[in-house]
């Protein structure tokens, strides 16, 4: 049974099907993730072919079909991402977090409030923010969509919440320096990366319009959240391998400049 149904959508990815076609993944605020086909988008004439790219904002209208791929009918208020379409840097970030999401989720199961965090998320990186920092953010705040939660909140064993802080991945949180001697294996964490790990797990990111943090603690939060994915998550995407090389080249370029 089809249905044609309106819903605001952010275009996840693409992929060819066949010559000509393609079949998109489309995370609709009403409707959850759902991958539609288009047939002939390569054609100058198709009117959805600027719809349908990656990073592309709109107003959607489709025909769900309770089995198989559904089809798009027509789409409005067409907002591309400009600046992750085209810049490598940002659209690699773009398409991390945007895989990140995805593999989060069940198909056709709706979640407005991370289509609402995805879309600020996206024009805050389109709009130049930092793309690591996005990036941690929304692996941070994915974590309980992944269905794990370490304690970051505070001491996972008095439950403290001021002061410094390291994580322990044997408790699966963090402690505070009275009970360091719980974990003789724990991270030895940069307190300040510590410290933006659990901001940004309560961070409201419509309110979020700048942010330093520097290339040291960047590196101290990614060591931090990586080993977190790695141990709670075990999700392994190639974007994020791509992110760390191009991150590596960065690297290498300003040690050669210096």
């Amino acid at each position: 049974m089809a249905n044609i149904v309106e819903s605001a959508g952010i275009v996840l990815s693409i992929r060819r099907y066949k010559e000509r076609d393609y079949l998109v993944k489309i995370f609709l605020k009403d409707y959850g993730k759902l991958m539609f086909f288009v047939r002939g988008s390569k054609r100058p004439n198709q009117r959805l072919a600027a719809v349908i790219q990656p990073f592309t904002i709109a107003h959607f209208i489709v025909q769900l079909n309770s089995q198989g791929l559904s089809f798009i009918r027509d789409a409005s208020q067409v907002e591309p991402l400009t600046h992750i379409q085209q810049d490598i840097f940002k659209n690699a970030y773009g398409t991390y977090i945007c895989g990140l999401v995805d593999a989060s989720m069940e198909d056709r199961i709706p979640a407005p409030g991370l289509y609402n965090q995805l879309a600020i998320g996206l024009e805050l990186l389109d709009q130049g923010l930092d793309g690591q920092v996005i990036m941690n953010i929304f692996e941070v705040k994915l974590l309980y969509q992944f269905g794990v939660m370490p304690e970051l909140r505070g001491c996972v064993i008095c439950y403290r919440q001021d002061g410094r802080f390291d994580y322990s991945s044997r408790l699966h949180g963090l402690l505070c320096p009275e009970h360091f001697d719980r974990d003789d294996y724990r991270l030895q964490a940069d307190p300040r990366a510590v410290h933006f790990i659990r901001q940004f797990a309560q961070l409201n990111i419509e309110k979020l319009r700048r942010i330093s943090v520097s290339d040291e603690v960047k590196g101290e939060m990614q060591r931090v959240i990586d080993t977190i994915y790695e141990e709670l998550v075990g999700v392994h995407l190639k974007s994020k391998t791509f992110i760390q090389q191009m991150q590596d080249w960065g690297q290498l370029l300003q040690e050669k400049n210096d």
